[in-house]
């Protein structure tokens, strides 16, 4: 496996969680990524405006403000970050829901970490491949 997966990338891991917040954050830079962290959908929002990510990995129940709230304000932006989601809410209204805003990935807690940071690289490619053909 490459240990550089993520070399170079800029990611925000948000989450109220501690230990799911370090433990993605150990993963992603195990990887080479740049990380910050983000505990509430408030700093969430405010650490996206300094950070610039390049990816944003997203718990859906936030304090202060939603994962779908924060969401929406990211993909509205000219170049978005590619935003996994990542939430222990089963429902498939809310799967639905953060499709339909434009998350690129919806992934269910507990994920496992080679499978969140294999999303994150994969997407992250696809992206550079879009952007490179110009679309």
């Amino acid at each position: 496996m490459d240990a550089t997966r993520l070399d170079g990338r800029r990611v925000l891991i948000v989450d109220d969680d501690e230990d799911i917040l370090a433990s993605m954050e150990l993963a992603m830079q195990a990887e080479g990524a740049e990380t910050e962290r983000a505990t509430d959908g408030n700093a969430a929002i405010a650490a996206w405006h300094q950070f610039n990510p390049d990816a944003v990995v997203l718990d859906m129940m936030l304090p202060r403000r939603s994962g779908f709230l924060v969401l929406e304000k990211i993909v509205q932006s000219e170049a978005a970050p590619v935003v996994v989601m990542v939430t222990a809410n089963q429902g498939k209204r809310h799967m639905a829901y953060a499709q339909s805003i434009g998350v690129h990935a919806y992934l269910y807690k507990p994920v496992p970490l080679e499978r969140l940071v294999d999303t994150l690289a994969e997407l992250l490619e696809q992206q550079d491949e879009l952007r490179a053909a110009g679309t």
